[in-house]
């Protein structure tokens, strides 16, 4: 009997890993959300300062959101991977990284560390509440949103696999090119 819950618990497994593999929408169309802005809504960075993220909509730059969490092994590398990126998309394109952890009011004190442990420099805020993820319609982490110089989301990816950033770069350079 052990074998058959082993194999039904398996193939679940699959099948959730299936369905949560990388899908892209566009903005207009984020689950169901209305939002083609960033919502004005106050969250706490690193530091313990309020940030309002309708802020990264309203400053000229691309802004990328990054949701993702502590425990979240595709986030991570996918946070890697664009801040290996960054500089050459701050330098080209004008672009800033905000990465937005919804790691849980218990989880919460492990991101500062974490995030000086891998040496990120770009901003981090918190949401422990899921204020963010409510309002902007994110399920599971890694969601990442892009956002125009005019602060209108422009394209929305969920998931993670080797290589989406050079798809988001792609859409980057798009919006920069809209923007000379």
């Amino acid at each position: 009997m052990k074998i058959v819950y082993t194999l039904i618990f398996m193939l679940a497994a699959q099948f959730v890993m299936a369905q949560d593999q990388t899908s892209e929408t566009p903005a207009d169309s984020t689950k169901g959300s209305e939002t083609t802005t960033l919502p004005s809504l106050v969250l706490k960075n690193i530091d313990g300062e309020d940030v309002d993220i309708a802020s990264f909509g309203t400053n000229g730059k691309i802004t990328i959101i990054s949701f993702w969490a502590t425990w979240c092994k595709p986030c991570i590398k996918e946070l890697k991977n664009m801040n290996d990126l960054l500089g050459d998309w701050i330098d080209e394109y004008d672009v800033e990284l905000v990465a937005v952890s919804v790691d849980d009011s218990r989880n919460m004190s492990k991101v500062r560390p974490f995030v000086s442990g891998m040496g990120w420099d770009f901003e981090v805020l918190l949401d422990p509440n899921g204020d963010l993820q409510r309002a902007l319609n994110v399920a599971n982490p890694p969601v990442t949103f892009l956002i125009d110089q005019n602060g209108n989301i422009v394209y929305v990816h969920t998931g993670y696999v080797e290589g989406d950033e050079y798809e988001l770069e792609d859409h980057i350079v798009e919006i920069a090119d809209t923007d000379e």
